[in-house]
């Protein structure tokens, strides 16, 4: 991946939410050329920010089941609002169905109170190693691979092993 759009997931409710934000710096070389009088994130870069936060929701709710994980169809995406640098876009997808090979989620991006981005999205998501048996070792690297990026993209207090752990069912 070229671009990691995710600086931070601050809240992860397992199979329903993620809250993600994404820092928008003058240093980031794409804005030199969207626009240069007029810096701002562009919106396919908005749309990717929501991807890959939905994609971690899957991949922290599933302990890393599936390795490939991708953009199927985006559907009412509109866009109302600027990016510019020194700002933080916060990235929200909640989770509105599951089924095997897919997962679907809205998407809202906003900055402060105002909505940026909002719509639906639709994910697909597998295994090499359910395609080809002989990619189960590529499958292994890309789960430790991804792995390494949760210990940095987690803000304190949300872990993967508190989201893999089953909910503690209350004594009656």
């Amino acid at each position: 991946m070229r671009f990691w759009l995710l600086d931070a997931i601050e809240e992860v409710e397992p199979d329903q939410r993620l809250l993600a934000v994404k820092n928008v710096s003058y240093s980031e070389e794409y804005l030199q050329d969207h626009f240069p009088e007029f810096p701002v994130l562009p919106g396919v870069f908005m749309l990717e920010a929501a991807t890959q936060a939905a994609a971690w929701l899957l991949r922290l709710t599933d302990n890393y089941a599936d390795t490939v994980i991708a953009l199927k169809e985006a559907k009412n995406i509109k866009y109302a609002d600027f990016v510019p640098p020194g700002r933080q876009l916060r990235v929200e997808v909640t989770q509105t169905k599951k089924e095997p090979g897919t997962a679907s989620f809205k998407v809202q991006g906003t900055i402060g109170e105002k909505n940026s981005l909002t719509g639906r999205i639709e994910l697909e998501r597998f295994s090499l190693a359910d395609r080809d048996p002989e990619l189960a070792e590529t499958d292994a690297r890309m789960r430790s691979y991804f792995r390494k990026w949760e210990s940095a993209i987690l803000r304190p207090g949300v872990f993967a092993a508190d989201l893999a752990a089953p909910a503690t069912p209350n004594p009656a």
